[in-house]
């Protein structure tokens, strides 16, 4: 939180102040008080009021004060809002090494699930596209605004094949590199695999391209180290993920790592994505919300100030 004038937060010494004032008073009362000697009398005709109902108008007030206080300071908070028309690619792995079940049930169904997750986590001004790969990129949406395309892509993916991660970048970068990088709408990647690159290009170097465009690629890792699958003639191939690359490629283009090893992981890391990368943060003054929050407080007070005592605080 940040505040457009600071200076007016040296009203807080009020707090203390009128704190002290009112501590003052109250001693002030008990020294000079007459004595009544039908005090004991009476005092079971008295309403008893209990300490804390005392105190409670009080403590009402003096919140009422602070936050008024800041309120007159113009306090700003930093909000995330969507960017209209941004772009948004999802890269796939879809090569065999998918169908590895370290993540239940199997690699490629729980970035299926958590991939639908994450369109419904895309704010609505966004528009989202999807490139799936394996020996080579062979499954290609363009951003658009209808999430039911995408949701088919994702339902007719097949795990298969090498992982041919630079080029499938590349064909993501195409779909959103439309025009110079000023008048273009805002555009990310997210790509999610789950083991090294086995053939084409190299994705460090996309990465870079990816930089120089104002383009990041965040980078989901997916996968246990100690994961296989099973050949047809059934040998046991080890796959672990290659989460150093993919550390790499997200620092390289301005984007940020995620690793997931199970699919509670995966859900969580599509989930924040989905509404942090079509969306930017703003700075908004939120003087109003302070003012009317005050304003319950000291309403609040008074309240029950007459109730409790017959006066204000």
């Amino acid at each position: 939180m940040s505040f457009a004038s600071p200076a007016l937060l040296a009203t807080l010494a009020l707090v203390p102040l009128v704190l002290g004032v009112y501590v003052l008073t109250r001693r002030r009362a008990r020294r000079y008080a007459v004595r009544f000697p039908g005090v004991a009398t009476l005092s079971p005709l008295l309403p008893r009021v209990s300490a804390w109902r005392r105190r409670l108008p009080l403590a009402l007030f003096l919140a009422a004060l602070a936050v008024l206080s800041l309120a007159l300071a113009r306090p700003h908070a930093t909000v995330a809002v969507p960017q209209e028309q941004a772009s948004i690619v999802l890269v796939s792995d879809v090569s065999r090494s998918m169908l590895a079940e370290d993540v239940e049930p199997n690699r490629l169904e729980a970035a299926r699930s958590a991939a639908k997750r994450f369109l419904d986590q895309v704010p609505d001004a966004a528009r989202v596209g999807i490139v799936a790969f394996s020996t080579e990129p062979h499954t290609v949406e363009p951003p658009t605004d209808d999430r039911g395309k995408v949701g088919d892509v994702l339902d007719s993916l097949n795990a298969d094949g090498g992982t041919a991660t630079g080029d499938a970048l590349q064909v993501a970068l195409a779909l959103v590199d439309k025009g110079p990088r000023a008048k273009r709408p805002p555009a990310a990647i997210l790509l999610l695999s789950d083991g090294e690159t086995t053939i084409g290009r190299s994705p460090t170097d996309v990465a870079r391209t990816a930089k120089r465009k104002g383009i990041p690629i965040s980078t989901v890792a997916l996968g246990t180290r100690g994961a296989t699958i099973r050949t047809p003639t059934g040998t046991e191939i080890p796959v672990p993920p290659d989460p150093a690359t993919m550390r790499r490629i997200a620092k390289l283009s301005g984007g940020r790592a995620f690793q997931a090893e199970d699919a509670s992981d995966l859900s969580r890391i599509y989930e924040s994505l989905g509404s942090r990368v079509a969306s930017k943060k703003e700075q908004r003054e939120i003087t109003a919300a302070f003012a009317a929050g005050g304003a319950i407080l000291l309403a609040a007070a008074a309240a029950l100030g007459l109730r409790a005592t017959a006066r204000l605080p």
